[in-house]
């Protein structure tokens, strides 16, 4: 029952993601080779476009992305999903944000799943799983719910299946598709994580 309910909800939030597609220069088509990643790429979608700055700091401080890429990025109407996708797989890859950006640019069709595979991480490889768990800590940054597929509830024990209540001050967040409330950090609150006002940010 409970694997039927969580199917259900990624289902919901690609289903949201999809009707988004055409308000992005390439659509929303991810494709990553795996359901769940693909599903919460989508939610960042959503977040991305509601809250650029935290979004922004995340990929600068935490993915070695420039600054003004992901800015330019988002004035270009690329996905906030993709956007988030390209820098954590070049940081994995030991590539700039910028090389996988054009190599996206170029050659998207059959899509990141085939991109990361190019790469040598190959979906639900131990690498690839790494970029799945690191989407975790970005999420508790911005004080933002996720929901973990049984995969990430090992990696993260006792956490289940992500907070549920709380004041969401703004956050639209309780899993793709789904308004509702989120935990009470607020937009671009770190929970106490070291995100916020850091002047030595790049």
């Amino acid at each position: 029952m409970r694997r039927l309910i969580v199917s259900t909800l990624l289902a919901f939030g690609l289903a949201a993601g999809t009707a988004q597609a055409q308000d992005f220069t390439f659509g929303w088509n991810p494709r990553s080779g795996d359901v769940w990643m693909d599903a919460w790429l989508g939610d960042m979608n959503r977040y991305g476009n509601r809250y650029r700055d935290p979004f922004v700091d995340e990929l600068v401080r935490y993915h070695a992305a420039p600054r003004d890429l992901v800015v330019d990025l988002l004035a270009r109407r690329w996905a906030p999903g993709d956007i988030y996708f390209a820098c954590a797989l070049a940081k994995l890859a030991g590539r700039p944000c910028r090389y996988i950006v054009e190599q996206w640019e170029r050659d998207h069709a059959q899509g990141w799943g085939a991109m990361a595979k190019r790469l040598g991480i190959k979906p639900g490889s131990p690498q690839f799983h790494q970029l799945k768990r690191g989407m975790v800590p970005s999420y508790d940054r911005w004080g933002r719910p996720i929901e973990l597929d049984a995969q990430l509830q090992r990696d993260f024990p006792g956490r289940g299946r992500g907070p549920k209540h709380g004041d969401d001050r703004g956050h639209d967040a309780h899993g793709p598709g789904h308004g509702g409330k989120g935990n009470g950090s607020g937009p671009g609150n770190s929970g106490g994580k070291g995100k916020g006002k850091d002047k030595g940010r790049p």
